[in-house]
C-alpha cells in the first residue's frame, strides 16, 4: 500500500550513468512514479525528486558517480536525491555520507523506489540506506527504455554467476536471472503497437538468458524474430563463450535480427585470460568472429577490450595486439584496467603503471581508428536500409544502417520522417571516424 505523503512530490529528475541495462531500468522507475501521479519535470522546470542511477565499473565510474551527485545538490538545493545503482550497492554507506543525498536504494530496491519515498527523513540529517546483501538479490524487474520515437531498449537479463578476476559487477547485481520469453516477447509486442521499429536486447550477461525459467537465448530469438512490426533487433554484449554457433546461423537467416555484433574479447593474450578468469581462449574467440564473417561478410563486430591489467607484460600486450590486427573485427572500445576493491585481481603482479596504460591505449584506440575507416570503405557503394533519426542539424537526417553504420542524408533528399526506413547507398566519404554519408536509392 502507498503512504499518501509521498503526494507531496508532484515532479521528479532523472539522471542515468553507465550501461544501457541503467537507461532501462530509470525508465521503468519513471514510470512507476508516473502512475501514483510522480510526472517528469519539464525543462526549466525545479524537480521535487532527484533520482540517480550510478555505475562503478570503474574508479572513474564512481567518481563521475558522486561528481554528478554533488552538481545535482548544487543545482537543486532543495530537491529530494535518491541514489540507486551499482555504486549505491557496492559502497551505501559512502554514497549516504555525501551532502544532500536523502536516500541510498540498493540494486533490489530501486525498481521499487515507489514505495520508499515515505521513508525519507524529511529532517534531512541523515540518509536512509536499504540495501539487499548481494546474495539476496534474486528479483528480476522488467524494464524498456526508448532512444527517441526510433530504438528502444529491452532488458532481458539481469545478474551475473560468472566470478572474473578483476569484475564487481556480480556483486552489485547479484545472480543471473531473466524474464519469461512469454513476458518479453509481450513487451516487444507493445513496442511495435507503440511505433516502435529497433529494440536491443539488453542486460549483464545476455547470452546467459534462461537460468530462472529454464529456458534458453536461441528460443528467445527466435520468438523474438516474428514479432510483427518491429523492424529490427540487435543482441548487446554478448560473451564470446555463449554465442553458440546456432546463434550466430539463426541471425544469419533471420527475419529481424541485425548483422551487428559487440563481443567482450578483454585481451588478446591467453596468459592474461587466464588470469582474468576468463571462459574461452583467443582460439574460441577467433573461430567466433570468423564465423560471423563466414555466414554475415557485411557484419559489423564491435569488440571490448582492456589494457594494462594486473599481469599484462609487455609480450603479453604485443600478442593482445598481433591478435586483434589479425581479426575482421570493425572497431575496438578500449578500457584501461581499474583497481576494484575486494576483486581476486589486486593479488596479481606485474601492475602496470599509469603512463604504460595511457601508451597502450592510444597503441589500440589507432588499431580501432584503422579498423573502423577500413570497414566503412569496404562498405562504400552498398545498399543499406536507414532507419532514420533527428539530429542536431537541421539540413540532415541521421540514422543507423542494420550493419550498424552511422549515416546522414540531406535532408532535401528525404521524402520521409524520423522513424522510418528508407534504402540508401553508402557514400565513400567519411566524414569522422563514426559518421559517413549516405545517398538515397
Amino acid at each position: 500500500m502507498i503512504d499518501n505523503s509521498i503526494f507531496e512530490y508532484k515532479t521528479a529528475a532523472f539522471f542515468t550513468l553507465g550501461c544501457k541495462l541503467n537507461f532501462a531500468e530509470t525508465s521503468a522507475i519513471g514510470r512507476s512514479l508516473l502512475e501514483v501521479g510522480i510526472r517528469k519535470a519539464r525543462e526549466g522546470e525545479v524537480p521535487d525528486i532527484c533520482v540517480i542511477n550510478t555505475c562503478s565499473v570503474t574508479q572513474l565510474a564512481d567518481k563521475k558517480s558522486r561528481h554528478a551527485i554533488r552538481k545535482i545538490h548544487r543545482d537543486y538545493p532543495n530537491a529530494r536525491i535518491i541514489v540507486t545503482g551499482c555504486y549505491a550497492q557496492l559502497k551505501p554507506e559512502e554514497v549516504g555520507e555525501l551532502e544532500g543525498v536523502d536516500m541510498v536504494l540498493g540494486t533490489d530496491q530501486k525498481i521499487d523506489l515507489v514505495s520508499y519515498l515515505a521513508q525519507i527523513d524529511r529532517a534531512g540529517d541523515t540518509a536512509k540506506v536499504i540495501t539487499s546483501a548481494t546474495e539476496n538479490i534474486v528479483e528480476f524487474a522488467p524494464s524498456l527504455s526508448s532512444e527517441g520515437r526510433t530504438r528502444h531498449f529491452l532488458k532481458v537479463q539481469d545478474g551475473c554467476d560468472y566470478k572474473c578476476s578483476y569484475c564487481t559487477i556480480p556483486k552489485a547485481r547479484g545472480k543471473s536471472r531473466n524474464g519469461s520469453i512469454q513476458s518479453i516477447v509481450a513487451q516487444a509486442e507493445s513496442v511495435a503497437r507503440d511505433g516502435g521499429k529497433e529494440i536491443v536486447l539488453t542486460g549483464v550477461n545476455v547470452g546467459d538468458f534462461g537460468r530462472s525459467t529454464q529456458e534458453s537465448f536461441i528460443d528467445l530469438i527466435k520468438a523474438l524474430d516474428e514479432v510483427e512490426g518491429l523492424d529490427r533487433f540487435r543482441i548487446s554484449s554478448i560473451e564470446p563463450n555463449l554465442i553458440t554457433d546456432e546463434v550466430i546461423a539463426f541471425v544469419a537467416r533471420s527475419k529481424r535480427f541485425a548483422p551487428h555484433f559487440h563481443i567482450p574479447l578483454q585481451s588478446g593474450s591467453d596468459e592474461v585470460l587466464k588470469l582474468m578468469r576468463r571462459r574461452y581462449n583467443t582460439s574460441l574467440f577467433r573461430h567466433k568472429v570468423e564465423e560471423i564473417k563466414r555466414l554475415m561478410p557485411d557484419a559489423y563486430i564491435g569488440v571490448d577490450v582492456i589494457v594494462g591489467s594486473r599481469g599484462e607484460t609487455a609480450e603479453a600486450f604485443e600478442a593482445c595486439r598481433s591478435f586483434i590486427e589479425s581479426l575482421p573485427i570493425s572497431r575496438l572500445h578500449v578500457f584501461s584496467y581499474s583497481e576494484r576493491p575486494g576483486t581476486m585481481a589486486l593479488s596479481i603482479k606485474p601492475v602496470v603503471d599509469a603512463k604504460e596504460k595511457h601508451k597502450r591505449s592510444k597503441t589500440l584506440l589507432d588499431l580501432s581508428d584503422m579498423k573502423q575507416a577500413r570497414f566503412y570503405m569496404e562498405q562504400a557503394g552498398s545498399v543499406r536500409r536507414l532507419l532514420l533519426e533527428a539530429g542536431d542539424d537541421e539540413n540532415y537526417l541521421y540514422g543507423y544502417t542494420e550493419n550498424y553504420i552511422r549515416l546522414r542524408i540531406p535532408r532535401e533528399q528525404v521524402a520521409s520522417s524520423e522513424g522510418e526506413i528508407i534504402k540508401v547507398k553508402v557514400g565513400e566519404q567519411v566524414e569522422s571516424e563514426e559518421l559517413a554519408e549516405g545517398y538515397v536509392c
